[in-house]
């Protein structure tokens, strides 16, 4: 107890030097606390991300072994078609099939035919035709083994495979999408119904174009807008690519392929993987499967990691920034504490003499050093908490109001301005709530007090290697010679 209060009766003798030490560590603290808030906050983010985003797998052709594999010589061209046409397509039991697998935690898919109607008129024939061919090219799909309908009925397995409602491409402009994915029912181009003169609640039928004997009726529920941006070539359209896509359900078009088994039905699916470390092995599984060789497994990863980038990259200028004030600090008060020994040299031999031992003169030097650390970290970390609010918010705003914005944006384009989001993570595949990021609790957490006071711990212990070193080695005789 005694060596506490003699360290404290020093400390107030040389206020002034002390007070020089504590605005370093106190200095050193503050930056310490906003480096280590910024790269808590950004390891926030990038956790957000991780749940924002699922990691999507898709099944795509693979051109570049079709292309090793193929003939190049002209004269060869209608071998090659006739062996493009020969690669089976995907079926729904392929997709159930693959969808079984450790790496996935759920799938959905897209389904795509070629259809004619008995009430609607298409927008033009040449218009029709562009589209289908637009969506069979987006999907991957091979056009001349497809009959050509004047209509595209795409179905939809869930709200989470209708991606350019999600993104914002397609917007419902009167009505609403069912939520019954097992309804006969379809929401149609509001141009389209335009032409038509359709109204919700009215039916459509829909027929195979190479036997109208098989057909469908459907229920219109809404009309959706197409909001993609106008290429040049469609400049001089009179309507949206597509104005004669009918929108439905998985349900509806496997219900059509089970009347005529003939009619050509393609599928696009998307698998949720359970993590980023899996896509490898779920592409081996996929090929253990049997998925042929012309197919190939593409992900989203890359897109995620782009998105990430930035925010590690501000994680890892706060590490650069914490090591380096560390270590300037650490210097600094090195030569101080050195400094500080040499001037109390005489005070050290008279504390020896007087039956003081070296590791008591040693304590005292580094509690009176501790004490004043311990008080400039209080101060510290108290100005950089306060200063890391505004820093983090700052960093957390844009991510914040993203989210909010995108999730507000999805329920309009849907025609459900007050859609409930709160559902699992796996039912929107783009965009899905952020919590863990929308408070700033945890900008100055326990965690960044704990490292603070390691730091301030270890700087304190640095610094105070001169004093246990010279005190070490000087003699107390020497010492009082040397003074008289």
């Amino acid at each position: 107890m005694y060596i506490l209060k003699n360290a404290w009766i020093s400390i107030m003798r040389n206020k002034g030097r002390n007070i020089l030490i504590g605005i370093i560590i106190i200095v050193v603290a503050c930056s310490s606390c906003i480096a280590l808030s910024i790269m808590n906050a950004a390891n926030e983010i990038v956790s957000s991300y991780d749940e924002k985003y699922d990691i999507e797998a898709t099944i795509t052709m693979n051109r570049q072994n079709m292309l090793s594999d193929f003939n190049k010589d002209s004269s060869s061209q209608e071998e090659n078609i006739e062996k493009f046409n020969e690669i089976e397509e995907l079926t729904v039991e392929d997709i159930d099939n693959y969808g079984n697998s450790e790496y996935v935690s759920s799938y959905y898919y897209t389904s795509s035919v070629s259809v004619n109607s008995k009430e609607l008129e298409p927008a033009t024939e040449e218009i029709q035709s562009s589209t289908n061919n637009k969506f069979r090219d987006n999907m991957g799909i091979k056009n001349e083994r497809m009959s050509t309908g004047d209509f595209t009925l795409i179905g939809y397995s869930s709200y989470s495979a209708m991606n350019d409602f999600i993104l914002g491409t397609y917007t419902i402009s009167e009505g609403t999408i069912s939520e019954d994915f097992e309804s006969d029912t379809c929401i149609i181009n509001s141009e389209l119904a335009s032409i038509n003169d359709i109204e919700i609640g009215d039916t459509i039928t829909v027929v195979d174009p190479d036997d109208e004997d098989v057909e469908y009726e459907l229920t219109v529920t809404g009309f959706y807008t197409d909001n993609k941006e106008e290429t040049e070539s469609d400049m001089n359209s009179m309507y949206s690519q597509s104005v004669n896509t009918i929108i439905t359900n998985t349900h509806v078009i496997d219900s059509i392929s089970e009347k005529d088994d003939s009619l050509r039905v393609s599928i696009g699916p998307t698998f949720i993987l359970k993590n980023s470390d899996v896509v490898d092995e779920f592409s081996s599984e996929l090929q253990e499967k049997g998925l042929n060789e012309y197919y190939q497994v593409s992900t989203n990863l890359d897109k995620i990691e782009s998105e990430t980038e930035s925010i590690k990259n501000l994680s890892s200028f706060a590490i650069v920034f914490l090591i380096v004030t560390l270590i300037i600090g650490g210097v600094v008060l090195l030569v101080l504490n050195m400094i500080n020994v040499r001037e109390r040299k005489y005070e050290i031999g008279v504390l020896r003499t007087i039956g003081m031992k070296k590791r008591e003169v040693i304590l005292q030097f580094v509690s009176e050093l501790m004490i004043v650390a311990f008080i400039s970290l209080i101060i510290g970390a108290s100005v950089g908490a306060v200063l890391s609010v505004p820093v983090s918010n700052k960093l957390l705003e844009s991510e914040i109001n993203s989210t909010e914005n995108q999730v507000n944006q999805i329920g309009e384009n849907f025609g459900k301005p007050n859609m409930d989001f709160n559902i699992d993570k796996n039912d929107i595949s783009e965009v899905s709530t952020v919590e863990k990021v929308t408070s700033i609790n945890a900008a100055v957490n326990i965690k960044v007090l704990i490292e603070l006071l390691c730091i301030g711990l270890g700087l304190t212990l640095f610094s105070s290697i001169s004093a246990m070193t010279s005190i070490s080695r000087f003699s107390p005789i020497t010492i009082l010679k040397e003074r008289t």
